[in-house]
């Protein structure tokens, strides 16, 4: 069974996903399996590397920093939204920061932590100069934001997974 379906989580929920974005008759119910199973062959030809944790007691503290600077940048950004207009003082630029984080799992956690703070967006990482492009709402500082990427975020991930 497990050759067949090897996710099966994944494939009853694109089923149900399927037939909620379309007309539930027995033609969406077999196109909707056959794409499930489908995606469901993918995945498991995808085989992605299980991360290896290093030190996972640094994990807590990580979660604690990255939901109060995503609760401090809601306000800022809102903030800069309501006020903009009359005063005029947000400066948006693009921002590189060199990092030493190689381990494909801890980009990918530092890629969402970086995209799910308001005001920031990754745009791009060269894997051979380890440098990273951000894009920031509101860049006062530049050597304020590569030091919070540097020291709050990539510090920790390293102790994390490298």
């Amino acid at each position: 069974m497990s050759r067949l379906v090897p996710h099966p989580l994944l494939s009853a929920l694109l089923l149900l996903m399927w037939l909620a974005l379309t007309r539930v008759s027995l033609g969406q119910l077999v196109l909707g399996a056959l794409v499930a199973l489908v995606a469901g062959w993918a995945m498991a030809r995808l085989r992605p590397a299980r991360p290896r944790l290093r030190r996972a007691s640094a994990i807590p503290r990580l979660l604690g920093l990255v939901a109060w600077d995503i609760l401090r940048s809601n306000a800022a950004v809102a903030w800069l939204i309501l006020t903009d207009g009359r005063h005029g003082r947000r400066r948006s630029g693009f921002l590189r920061v060199p990092l030493r984080l190689r381990d494909p799992s801890a980009l990918a956690v530092l890629a969402i932590i970086v995209t799910a703070t308001p005001g920031t967006a990754w745009l791009e990482y060269d894997a051979e100069t380890g440098v990273l492009l951000l894009h920031v709402f509101d860049l006062v500082d530049e050597s304020q934001w590569r030091d919070l990427i540097q020291t709050r975020y990539e510090s920790l991930l390293m102790e994390i997974f490298e």
